[in-house]
């Protein structure tokens, strides 16, 4: 449904640009970007390759500054919908229907829209950069708490009995990682050699917690009561939690500056800006939230 009504608002807002450039006249043979390349002509009007890769983006087929094959099928495609969308203004130019005034106003609608998002790019285009992004990374690093990480393989018996005949197996030299897979009763751990990875003791159960808080490199703890029955665990590694890197918290900073930087213009404008609200919340009517991207507190990306 979202990426529906994303390609259904592109569609609108394609046909009301194409609209206003009928209306101009023309949209001349000079490119309208640097390297564009005339990719058709529809009734002398010229369609450019930044055209069509501009309504891939706007259908959520590509991102941002992704690069669109021209030799692709999927840019064949979009370079379809884009002549129809010509066709379809220039009729509805003939037919005099930008003449409406709801046409007009979706136009002007339309129009605010399109200059609203180029300003927004703009503005973020100066804000998220890679050195702001580094040093965002940076702080936030030197801000980061680390817990300790353990490194463990477990065991888990049925009964206790079963759980102590297994220990004294593990102490004549038997493989944990082979008595894991053989007699585990864990199906998440038990084909893997009964291996957890690493975990902070926090996400794990509180059993877990107890009996490895002091635990050595190498030793076996157990057995102690689970969920599933009894656990033998075997502590393998012990080392400080390691910090997300760069590039997995890139979207995350990304976003935060986007949002960081659109936040402090509309404090801007609407600070100089005469603003009158006509109508009035209905009483006890809940706020919208804040997009679930969007920092709750200026300075920490949440």
């Amino acid at each position: 449904m979202a990426a529906q009504t994303l390609r259904t608002a592109g569609l609108v807002l394609a046909l009301s640009a194409a609209l206003v450039a009928c209306g101009r006249g023309g949209d001349g043979d000079q490119p309208p970007e640097r390297g564009d390349v005339a990719v058709a002509r529809v009734d002398g009007r010229t369609v450019w390759t930044s055209d069509v890769k501009r309504e891939a983006v706007a259908q959520g087929l590509i991102g941002e500054g992704e690069p669109l094959d021209p030799s692709s099928d999927l840019f064949r495609r979009v370079l379809d919908e884009v002549v129809d969308q010509k066709l379809l203004a220039a009729e509805a130019l003939k037919r005099k229907l930008d003449k409406d005034p709801v046409a007009q106003r979706r136009l002007a609608a339309a129009r605010d829209r399109i200059l609203g998002d180029m300003l927004v790019e703009d503005v973020v285009a100066d804000a998220v950069t890679e050195n702001n992004i580094r040093g965002l990374y940076e702080e936030q690093q030197k801000l980061a708490k680390r817990s300790e990480e353990i490194r463990a393989r477990q065991i888990v018996l049925a009964t206790a009995a079963d759980a102590e005949a297994v220990k004294k197996l593990l102490a004549a030299g038997a493989s944990f990682e082979a008595l894991a897979m053989e007699r585990s009763r864990d199906a998440a751990t038990r084909f893997n050699g009964g291996d957890l990875g690493y975990f902070t003791t926090d996400v794990m159960p509180e059993a877990y917690d107890t009996a490895l808080k002091d635990a050595k490199v190498g030793q076996i703890v157990g057995p102690f009561a689970v969920e599933t029955g009894f656990a033998l665990v075997k502590v393998e590694d012990r080392r400080l939690e390691q910090p997300i890197t760069l590039e997995a918290a890139r979207p995350q900073i990304v976003r935060f500056l986007t949002y960081d930087r659109i936040r402090d213009l509309l404090e801007k404008l609407r600070g100089k800006a005469k603003i009158e609200t006509l109508v009035k919340p209905q009483e006890g009517a809940p706020q919208a939230p804040p997009p679930a991207d969007a920092p709750k507190a200026k300075g920490t990306p949440s």
